[in-house]
């Protein structure tokens, strides 16, 4: 079995993969103080409660954008899965040529999200990741990563408020919003928020889609932790990946297997 972990910065993402099928996966916090034995310790709570023992994983293929998070998953899977991961490299993503001027700078889960939706649909697509940042890619219909644009994260955009203006009481931010022109502060606040933020990822759509031109005009996809938030909210998203990253991440292990 394969086991593919996806470090964000705010959240990792895992899962566990029986050849094709995905038959576990968590999201839990990403820790880069945590110690190598919290790390083994969570892991193990995570394998027991799925019914998986650590014996089962043939293989582990990690993308990571937090640096000191290595040196935290290196051991673990020397210690505890008894083989060294393959770490995914935006540089080098067999099957999907990447026209970004200098390759090594892209952020390596933004090529695998475009790997795994071009594998699927087959198609001239845009890739929405609701993470800490969000990030819209371009992929050609060919297969090839076209660049795209990031933007701050629509979590970190309404802290950067509350955290400045202290007389605004922080929200829930659910698809509880109602109308643009709200009535008292809280709704104010939602409607700002979420049909401000809506209205940013939709304008960044349309600009993708003008930019790529031609016809048919791609397929939107949307991923990420708040990706089913802002699908209710946006009126370009088509489809929902929820798991988009990790298929990425096993389409990945299986192109270097094969190589």
């Amino acid at each position: 079995m394969l086991l593919a972990i996806d470090v964000g910065n705010t959240h990792t993402v895992l899962g566990i993969f029986d050849h094709e099928h995905l038959i576990r996966h968590w999201r839990i916090q990403t820790a880069p103080n945590a110690t190598a034995d919290e790390f083994r310790l969570l892991m193990t709570g995570l394998f027991t409660a799925g019914g998986m023992e650590f014996q089962q994983i043939d293989q582990t293929v990690i993308s990571c954008v937090v640096p000191s998070m290595i040196r935290i998953l290196a051991p673990f899977c020397a210690g505890c899965l008894h083989h060294a991961p393959l770490w995914a490299d935006a540089s080098c993503v067999p099957g999907m040529p990447n026209r970004y001027r200098n390759p090594a700078e892209l952020g390596v889960d933004r090529i695998i999200n475009a790997l795994a939706a071009y594998h699927r649909y087959r198609a001239r697509l845009i890739v929405i990741d609701f993470g800490t940042a969000t990030t819209f890619d371009a992929v050609s219909e060919s297969g090839e990563f076209l660049g795209g644009a990031i933007s701050p994260g629509l979590g970190i955009a309404s802290e950067a408020l509350f955290a400045r203006a202290p007389g605004l009481r922080r929200v829930e931010l659910d698809e509880t919003v109602g109308t643009a022109i709200a009535r008292d502060t809280a709704s104010s606040l939602r409607a700002g928020i979420l049909l401000g933020y809506g209205g940013l990822v939709d304008g960044m759509v349309e600009r993708m889609k003008t930019e790529m031109g031609g016809a048919p005009a791609p397929r939107v996809i949307a991923t990420g932790g708040l990706a089913p938030l802002m699908k209710g909210i946006c009126e370009t998203i088509e489809v929902l990946e929820p798991t988009l990253t990790l298929e990425g991440l096993r389409l990945f292990a299986q192109d270097e297997c094969a190589r």
